[in-house]
């Protein structure tokens, strides 16, 4: 198998024994997930300056021919090269001095040569650029012993982008690279899809948040900053972070406002088969569909989705190595789907283990894996931790992303062939 070749089977191979019992695929999860989701279409004009991490409404065309006039690439001298007659070394006149941003028109007489720095027109007549470093200047002359091709060292006009040339398309995020194409096309502003509203809903008597205050048997929130976090992004606008409420009634009445005014509920805790776990039924209480409960995966499994009113519900397990997992497989491209950018291809790669992992058949597992280099094919190479628990992060920070063990595996010997998602560095 080449590093090219897909690893065949669905997804990470997560369709095998707990399909039995009802659980999506990884991978036809995310289907479904992306059928839920429709991105928000309302859009806003933003200055360009303003618009990194927003997504474009509209395909964006070049105002005009970039560059707009042909220019000198280098600091140096505008000849023609049909006045090098002969085989040289050549000597000409400088009559003129031409710098970037000088608008006035010039014209090169026979046989004589312009002092042009770069990004500066080029004269009439001209058909090189010679590179100060390559000739001697003595005075107003200057002497060449190598003859330039025609062309060299010229930035014609239109050569980056034509007129009219859609250089960025619709659902494009703004980076920096777009920034620049967008402000080399001519663009002042940019027309971008709204930002995404979410709402985060965790649930959990046990939680000790900055209100509550410490006490007997309560664990520290983890999941709201967390969210919070992955969620502070110019695409998204958060409208509300609450802790759930203790009856299925008012549970139910929190989701249905949210609904109303948001483009996602996120919600963490939950979702099992415990008695105290009332998301589920408080979610079809306030009028939600249920789209997937259950997903062939660990740590994880209990990851639910559903519609409610104009709503996407994504509800992540309580424990937060779970909730920050399923967030990261599940979460980010329905985000990204909702803000209105284009499928991207999967961050998923191919990486090989540094040494044999063990794993417990019947789930695709998403292990923490860091790179530590690469083998002598030129293939990466990660060490996987050596068991999830879906309630500890303290290894968040050293992990360079997840590795996906297939579901039917039981021992993977070192040099096996996986793929890994790794976590987007900020």
């Amino acid at each position: 198998m080449s590093l090219v070749d897909p690893i065949m089977g669905p997804g990470c191979g997560c369709d095998d024994a707990d399909l039995l019992h009802g659980l999506l695929s990884v991978d036809a999860a995310l289907d479904v997930l992306t059928g839920l989701a429709r991105p928000v279409s309302e859009s806003e004009p933003l200055a360009i300056g303003a618009a990194r991490g927003r997504v474009l409404a509209e395909p964006l065309c070049a105002c005009g021919p970039a560059p707009a006039f042909d220019n000198s690439a280098m600091d140096g001298y505008a000849i023609n090269t049909s006045d090098l007659v002969g085989d040289g070394p050549w000597m000409m006149a400088v009559t003129d001095r031409i710098l970037a941003g000088d608008g006035r028109a010039r014209s090169l007489r026979r046989g004589t040569a312009m002092r042009i720095l770069t990004g500066a027109p080029l004269p009439d007549g001209a058909d090189a650029v010679v590179m100060q470093e390559t000739v001697r200047r003595d005075g107003n002359r200057i002497t060449l012993r190598k003859r330039p091709a025609p062309g060299a060292h010229i930035r014609r006009v239109g050569e980056d982008m034509g007129a009219g040339d859609v250089v960025l398309p619709d659902g494009q995020r703004l980076g920096p690279r777009e920034i620049a194409v967008a402000a080399a096309a001519g663009a002042d502003e940019l027309r971008v899809r709204r930002p995404v509203r979410a709402a985060i809903l965790v649930t959990g008597d046990e939680l000790r948040t900055p209100d509550s205050g410490p006490g007997r048997g309560r664990i520290p929130d983890v999941n709201s900053p967390m969210l919070r976090a992955a969620l502070n992004e110019p695409s998204v606008r958060i409208i509300a972070t609450e802790t759930g409420q203790d009856s299925l009634t008012g549970l139910a009445d929190q989701l249905g406002r949210f609904a109303g005014s948001a483009d996602i509920v996120i919600t963490t805790g939950g979702i099992s088969v415990g008695a105290a776990d009332f998301v589920k039924p408080a979610f079809e209480l306030a009028g939600g569909r249920i789209a997937f409960s259950g997903v062939a995966i660990k740590p994880g499994k209990p990851v639910s989705a559903g519609h409610l009113e104009r709503a996407v519900w994504l509800g992540l397990p309580g424990n937060p190595l779970a909730a920050f997992t399923i967030w990261e497989i599940f979460g980010k491209p329905l985000m990204a789907r909702l803000a209105g950018a284009r499928r991207a291809p999967s961050r998923r790669r191919h990486v090989v283990t540094a040494s044999a992992i063990r794993h417990r058949p019947g789930r695709c597992e998403a292990r923490l894996a860091s790179l530590v280099g690469c083998d002598g094919m030129g293939r990466e190479v990660v060490t996987a931790s050596g068991q999830t628990h879906s309630g500890r992060v303290g290894g968040l920070p050293d992990a360079d992303g997840l590795v996906l063990l297939p579901a039917e595996a039981e021992t993977l010997a070192a040099g096996s062939l996986l793929e890994f998602l790794p976590f987007e560095t900020d």
